[in-house]
């Protein structure tokens, strides 16, 4: 059978074979647009620009979306990508990611980057609107709350068992120093073993009616730093907050009383929650009356 085409008749296998090279033509061009786009540093710059131009014009939502493809690029950020993160996170009200970023941008720009004056404004912005904050019950969906389910006396039993302890204080103790060992913050988080420790630790212990910890932070020559603290728990709302920050490979856990960073973390969102839920949960047994 003939196919008729203009003035010529094609068989049609002839035809066929026609329409798959016309279509073999577009694929080769599509693939050679792709691979013209632009190296990663180049689109780097570019969306750098992008998200600039957003943040000068309070195109929000726009900047948000340039710093997210930002994020994707297998390249190392420009300390103003951390700059113009910060500017985002604070318009949203995320004040904990807000302070990650534009901290971040102070530490890799310096005294001499452009917005360094304007980043340490914007941190003690956060400050304020942060004690503000911790003044008024939070209905923020966005908010990462670590909550203590009711009745966890068979949650309470199985850690006893698990730790031979005697109480479910001396068990929830032992499981928050557990965590804290295997969720240690380190530099290079693409090989993680567990027989070397992390860069950045703690440890806890119960001191009277608070609880103590100490954070271990490890330079590079194998020398530690300690630095010791207590948590008071009188008072404290045992439902303490995490959040995680993936552009700092981070996980922070915060101080239930003034809403700080007190612990921070590998980035791993179970282990962060984890520990905000057990330190929650020792927190509210220390604050018990007759206590155990």
């Amino acid at each position: 059978m003939a196919v008729g085409l203009g003035n010529s008749r094609l068989p049609g296998w002839a035809l066929k074979g026609r329409k798959l090279a016309s279509v073999a033509i577009i694929v080769s061009a599509l693939m050679a647009g792709q691979a013209a786009a632009l190296a990663p540093e180049h689109e780097t710059r570019r969306l750098m620009l992008a998200t600039e131009e957003a943040v000068n014009a309070e195109s929000w939502g726009e900047a948000s979306e340039y710093l997210n493809r930002l994020q994707l690029l297998d390249v190392e950020k420009p300390a103003d990508y951390y700059y113009y993160r910060g500017r985002v996170m604070l318009q949203s009200s995320h004040f904990n990611e807000a302070q990650s970023a534009l901290e971040a941008y102070v530490t890799k720009a310096g005294v001499e980057g452009s917005h360094y004056q304007n980043a340490l404004k914007l941190i003690t912005d956060i400050e304020r609107a942060r004690k503000v904050q911790t003044q008024v019950p939070q209905a923020d969906g966005e908010a990462r709350v670590a909550v203590i389910e009711p009745a966890g006396n068979k949650r309470a039993e199985s850690l006893r068992k698990l730790y031979l302890a005697d109480t479910d204080r001396e068990a929830l103790v032992l499981h928050l120093n557990s965590l804290l060992g295997v969720t240690g913050w380190r530099k290079d988080q693409a090989v993680v073993r567990l027989d070397r420790p992390a860069d950045i630790e703690y440890r806890l212990n119960i001191s009277g009616n608070a609880i103590a910890y100490q954070e271990i932070k490890r330079n590079s020559s194998g020398g530690a730093t300690r630095t010791t603290g207590q948590i008071p728990v009188f008072g404290v709302n045992p439902q303490v907050e995490w959040r995680c920050e993936p552009a700092l490979a981070t996980c922070w856990v915060y101080d239930p009383r003034d809403g700080s960073r007190l612990f921070q973390l590998s980035h791993s969102r179970s282990q962060a929650e984890e520990v905000a839920e057990t330190l929650g949960r020792l927190i509210r047994n220390l604050q018990a009356p007759s206590g155990s």
